[in-house]
């Protein structure tokens, strides 16, 4: 009796040829040979052999045949997450040749195959007979798992990673819901196969009931398409399809749908779009999209995502630490009801060139920026009207020189001064306009002196205290001109621009006059690991320049109170900001609320603006939406959401859905609703249900697996 025996078989010559070549190492409690020709180990037997692992209880080796008897429990490994388990085998002594009875086969170790006998075949194929498969975690011997798929016979090729079922009977619970004679799954280790990806079923008020049934085509290592097509009970026919290109230095896609309907009195229906991104030589990088539809409703109809705006681009961009340069070209093209688009920028091009650098002997951090910009209407019709805001066919083209410069000093009392400035020139070429046509220039500069006190506490429990007293002080050169303005329209009034030179977004509009910009910032850090930020300030003028509109919050001598907040918490995170005036009137308001708790997941946002003609904003909005998620169990999740006009008092748009997810199953069950209605769109009601299998290949991740009861 030998305790724990390291054998060369091979060395010993109890070995075939083949097998000689390499090492084989066993291990065993006890080795007999009983003859010349056989070799009998038992007791804890495990064989290493060419990455293989072997465990079982005894072990005869015969030479003469080349075989292995083996008396289990057998578990043989090869070498990945892939296992076979049986009671006895009789194999060949490399292992890639033989018979299992009363085997189990575990990939990935989440599918498991259970069948009377597994032949092994050219150590690629195993051949399962009378098979029950499934991912399902059993608690008990003989017990039903929640799915299985029962089979004739079952052929997985380890190398090409594929499951061949014949005779195939889908079981929900044990009861037989579906027959195929033929099916063919990935494995679990495999990603990408030719196939049918899961179906899921939609029902839709407008188009009926129907079966969405994805078919996902592999071309090549680098290339893919899937095909889904979809047929409804209503007459609907509609063909979706995804591509995808992987290059050396880059990407493509190409999704979209085209669709027959009764809507539209049988027209035919579609949408597209292609993005690529590909990196260039010397840090470039190039951006391409494009996007088509062949009818404002029919991003809505079929519950695609709902843009208004199609955005057609080719940009090459590089970025590096001190330099910003970007080309771009654009198409735009409206869908929205009220928007005509002959009179609206269908074309634009632009050029940046922006450098940040440090000034020498005079200190401080400076930027250059020279921009190109040029928009054209497809409209031939010259502008000649101004008060409905419509441009008609007014083409322009402008070029922009920026300069600005900022150098911080720190007082020995601990105030900081910081002195800045900027110069701006515009060149402006206007065509197509009764009244601003032709050749037009601007020069443009402002200098600001700024004073901050920070003023800082410690506590003893370790947390800080920031109050940040800031008064910016702005000289700024008058220079209203005939210019129109229009890429400086909808102007934000936040924390971010409080301290601003301008807080036009664009270039065709500047701030001009004397003014002074006031705030307070404030800072709690808790080591608790918590934090609340405060910053409130307005802008005092000595003169009204009557640049910015009501809505803005910035018009007159004196703007809006700015107030916005920031908590920070591990569970909640809350953001509000506020514009009201001197009588506490809200001309906007936004507040952003996001809670994560162990089993609640909520998030709420609400938007006030007033009404603002010159912002294209005719009536007040004001709108709420909810989104929540709530683990009902360890397996099931419930989530809603909505949207809420206050304005109308109805709602926009409501969501729900249930979804159940464990280690071997994932049902997603949805509800949605939409209120709202128009000339092209009508209130909707969509009922989907998807089903999906988990532990093949290219499957959903898993969830919770099943707890059992000792």
């Amino acid at each position: 009796m030998l305790r724990r025996l390291w054998l060369c078989i091979g060395l010993l010559g109890f070995a075939s040829a083949a097998v000689a070549q390499d090492q084989v190492r066993l291990i065993a409690d006890s080795l007999q040979i009983t003859d010349a020709q056989t070799l009998v180990a038992q007791g804890h037997v495990q064989v290493f052999y060419q990455g293989k692992t072997l465990s079982a209880q005894s072990l005869v080796y015969d030479e003469t045949a080349d075989r292995l008897l083996i008396e289990g429990p057998i578990v043989l490994s090869d070498g990945s997450a892939n296992k076979v388990l049986a009671s006895q085998a009789d194999m060949a002594a490399d292992l890639t040749e033989g018979i299992l009875t009363s085997a189990r086969l575990v990939l990935a170790e989440q599918l498991q195959l259970a069948a009377a006998n597994l032949q092994r075949v050219e150590g690629r194929y195993s051949v399962l007979n009378k098979v029950v498969a499934s991912s399902c975690k059993i608690c008990k011997a003989g017990a039903t798992p929640l799915w299985e798929i029962r089979a004739k016979r079952v052929v997985h090729d380890a190398q090409g990673q594929q499951l061949y079922f014949d005779n195939a009977q889908l079981r929900f619970g044990g009861i037989p819901v579906f027959y195929i004679p033929r099916l063919r799954m990935p494995d679990p280790n495999l990603q990408r196969t030719t196939g049918f990806l899961m179906p899921s079923l939609r029902s839709s008020s407008l188009f009926g009931t129907g079966l969405r049934l994805p078919y996902f085509i592999t071309i090549g290592k680098s290339r893919d398409l899937t095909l889904t097509p979809f047929f409804s009970t209503k007459g609907t026919k509609t063909l979706e399809f995804r591509y995808r290109q992987v290059f050396n230095k880059g990407s493509i896609s190409l999704t979209g749908s085209g669709s027959r309907d009764s809507l539209l009195e049988g027209r035919n229906r579609g949408y597209m779009q292609a993005t690529g991104n590909f990196a260039l030589p010397a840090g470039f990088s190039l951006g391409l999209r494009g996007e088509i539809v062949s009818d404002p409703a029919y991003l809505l109809d079929y519950g695609y995502p709902a843009i208004d705006r199609l955005d057609s681009r080719a940009e090459i961009s590089r970025t590096k630490r001190n330099e910003y340069i970007s080309g771009r070209f654009i198409s735009l093209h409206s869908i929205r009801e009220s928007d005509y688009n002959a009179s609206l920028p269908s074309l634009v091009g632009d050029m940046t060139f922006a450098r940040r650098f440090s000034l020498t002997p005079t200190g401080g951090m400076g930027k250059f920026q020279i921009q190109a910009h040029s928009h054209a209407r497809s409209s031939t019709v010259i502008t000649d009207t101004y008060a409905d805001g419509i441009a008609d066919g007014r083409d322009l083209s402008r070029i922009s020189l920026r300069a600005d410069w900022r150098r911080n000093f720190y007082l020995s009392n601990g105030l900081q001064l910081a002195v800045l400035g900027e110069t701006a020139a515009d060149f402006y070429t206007i065509s197509q306009d009764a009244l601003y046509q032709g050749s037009k220039t601007r020069l443009h500069g402002a200098v600001a002196t700024e004073l901050r006190w920070p003023w800082v506490k410690s506590q003893s429990a370790g947390a800080s205290h920031l109050i940040e007293p800031v008064a910016q002080l702005v000289l700024a050169s008058n220079s209203r001109s005939s210019i129109l303005n229009e890429d400086s329209v909808l102007v934000e009034f936040d924390e971010g621009n409080l301290f601003a030179l301008s807080r036009f977004p664009g270039s065709d509009a500047v701030e001009d006059g004397a003014r002074a910009n006031l705030g307070l910032n404030y800072l709690r850090s808790d080591p608790k690991g918590w934090s609340l930020g405060v910053t409130a300030g307005r802008v005092v003028r000595a003169d009204d320049p009557h640049l910015f509109s009501p809505g803005s919050g910035l018009n007159g001598l004196r703007s809006n109170w700015m107030l916005a907040a920031q908590l920070d918490t591990s569970k909640l995170k809350l953001t509000n900001r506020l514009l009201f005036n001197d009588d506490f009137g809200v001309t906007k308001a936004e507040l952003a609320a996001q809670l994560a708790v162990a089993k609640l997941g909520l998030t709420v946002g609400y938007v006030h603006t007033v009404a603002d003609p010159s912002e294209s904003r005719n009536i007040p909005i004001r709108e709420a939406t909810l989104a929540s998620s709530y683990a009902l169990t360890r397996n099931w999740t419930g989530s809603l959401g909505s949207r809420y006009d206050f304005e109308s008092k109805r709602m926009a748009n409501a969501n729900g859905s249930l979804v159940f997810r464990n280690e071997c199953l994932l049902v997603d069950l949805s509800l949605s609703r939409r209120f709202t209605s128009s000339t092209s769109v009508s209130p909707t009601t969509d009922f989907g249900l998807s089903v999906e299998l988990l532990g093949f290949g290219g499957s959903s991740a898993v969830g919770p697996a099943r707890q059992c009861r000792r």
